[in-house]
């Protein structure tokens, strides 16, 4: 019969004890171990984000909005003179000349008092035409009394001079002398008397003839006027260009001075840009705008800066100075870049999503071994359109993020997998 060892027994017990401490005291520091390790920096696909390179040399400072084409010159049409829409002759899109008819209007109030007025003024040509046959003749009477009395004075003088020749002969009495050198005055009295009528008589048939005369003047006048307000009724487009908008019906009332068509030369437009308010502070008229229809670039230049603000944008007018493209029409939508100034010998980068002009804001540096990106801070300066310039905490060859990284606000570094 084996009898147990109380020594091995408690070997084994010492042993065991042993190995629990040991582990307990492995995994205590195993757990404090960990517990001092800093986080693992976050991962991020590549394949998400965009990288740009820091450069130095020339950066065009740019500002870029959206607009559209709109014409230079701008007709709105309206009714001369009130009147019921007749006729509708030309569709909105066709070309039309100056002298070209929208619409024909009609009013029965203008056409009978341009009949009315075409009827006096050919009756008072008619009154001219009479009164001039009536002041020849009454001309012509007095100058044949004039011309007898004449006459007459002149035969009473003949008479009157050999009478005193002969009562000096002493072959007359002196009594017949007198009598015939009375007649004579008479008749030189009555030869000056009736000189002055016919010159009287011929100013006033001038008077008269002239009176009328500006009578039928001033109703041909009114005639014209009355005619006019008749050839309004047909409504023209004014200038040579492109129909856009026709705005009444057929059967519809029309008063003076109504807007009844919009007609636009296409051959002359412009850009309508809409910049933001706080990129237009370095914008002058005459600086060189591209602007893109999608279909081609059109080199133009700023013509007319809007003073005024709206929905945080202000317009900017440019003046197209190229040909334009196939299919460049009113009110197509465009992209307008104004260049601001070239910038010789500066250090800029790709313009971060989140990075504002002259401003500090932090970027995620890559390190050489292409895996991981630092967060630094970048002192930013002018901007343009896609680059900004860098002021402080990049060089030249640096690599960074400009994508939105606000998810990563908190952590210093990322990795790139």
């Amino acid at each position: 019969m084996d009898i147990p060892r109380k020594s091995q027994a408690r070997k084994r017990n010492i042993k065991r004890a042993i190995y629990l401490v040991l582990a307990v005291g492995a995994v205590a520091g195993i757990t404090v171990g960990v517990s001092k390790l800093k986080p693992a920096a976050p991962s991020v696909d590549p394949g998400t984000v965009l990288f740009d390179t820091v450069k130095r040399g020339l950066m065009l400072r740019q500002v870029r909005g959206l607009g559209t084409l709109v014409p230079e010159e701008i007709r709105w049409v309206p009714a001369i003179s009130t009147g019921r829409v007749e006729k509708r002759l030309i569709k909105p899109g066709e070309t039309v000349l100056a002298d070209t008819v929208l619409f024909e209007l009609d009013n029965p109030e203008i056409k009978q008092a341009a009949l009315d007025a075409e009827s006096q003024w050919r009756g008072a040509k008619a009154d001219l035409a009479s009164l001039k046959v009536q002041c020849e003749k009454k001309v012509l009477d007095q100058r044949s009394t004039a011309a007898s009395v004449g006459a007459d004075y002149r035969a009473a003088k003949l008479q009157a001079e050999v009478n005193e020749l002969l009562g000096k002969q002493g072959l007359m009495s002196d009594l017949l002398v007198k009598l015939s050198k009375i007649k004579a005055d008479d008749l030189g009295n009555r030869n000056q008397i009736e000189a002055q009528r016919l010159s009287i008589t011929s100013d006033e048939v001038k008077n008269q003839v002239f009176a009328q005369e500006e009578k039928v003047s001033q109703l041909e006048q009114g005639v014209r006027l009355k005619r006019s307000q008749v050839e309004a009724l047909k409504v023209r487009a004014g200038i040579s260009g492109v129909l856009q908008v026709l705005l009444a019906e057929v059967g519809q009332q029309v008063t003076l001075g109504q807007n009844l068509a919009r007609v636009a030369d296409p051959k002359k437009l412009k850009a309508e840009l809409k910049i933001a308010e706080t990129q237009v502070k370095d914008i002058q008229i005459g600086q060189p705008v591209s602007v893109d229809t999608r279909n081609g670039i059109i080199p133009a230049r700023v013509m007319r800066i809007d003073p005024s603000v709206q929905n945080g944008t202000r317009t900017v007018d440019a003046e197209l100075l190229g040909e334009l493209p196939k299919g460049a029409v009113a009110d197509l939508s465009v992209e307008g870049t104004v260049e601001l100034e070239r910038l010789d010998d500066i250090l800029y980068v790709g313009r971060p999503v989140m990075g504002q002009e002259n401003a500090m804001v932090g970027l995620f540096k890559v390190e050489p071994d292409g895996v991981t990106a630092i967060r630094v801070q970048v002192k930013l300066g002018r901007s343009s359109v896609a680059t900004v310039e860098v002021k402080e905490g990049l060089q030249v060859g640096d690599k960074v993020i400009l994508s939105d990284m606000k998810t990563y606000d908190n952590d210093a570094q990322i990795r790139l997998r």
